[in-house]
């Protein structure tokens, strides 16, 4: 019997294989925990995060971080941070999620204020 982790890191692994972010077309990396929500904006190609945003930043933890409202006010951030530095489509990657309630919400949020993926 695998753990929920194990498994969840195998998916991640099998998601990774087919998306890599390009320098034109970077990938959006969601992270959820317990307690929060972080996504990043990776380009592969030159091993670097171009932005990120989490609700474990010190303007973010005033309300709750564990639940949809936070994470479309971390999509919405990410989107404004990601077009302040000239990206405007994206490869989405769930990080081994289900696109379903926070992720979701983070990518819908992310969708709305500007970013194509």
């Amino acid at each position: 019997m695998t753990s929920r982790s194990a498994q969840r890191q195998r998916r991640q692994r099998r998601v990774r294989k087919k998306i890599n972010g390009t320098t034109n077309r970077p990938r959006l990396s969601v992270f959820r925990s317990n307690k929060h929500i972080s996504a990043q904006i990776i380009d592969d190609e030159n091993g670097r995060t171009v932005v990120a945003a989490s609700t474990s930043e010190a303007d973010m933890r005033g309300a709750t971080t564990s639940n949809k409202e936070a994470a479309t006010k971390v999509g919405q951030l990410l989107a404004e941070r990601a077009q302040a530095a000239g990206v405007q489509s994206v490869v989405f990657d769930r990080g081994g999620n289900k696109y379903h309630g926070r992720v979701a919400a983070l990518a819908d949020a992310a969708r709305e204020a500007g970013l194509k993926f």
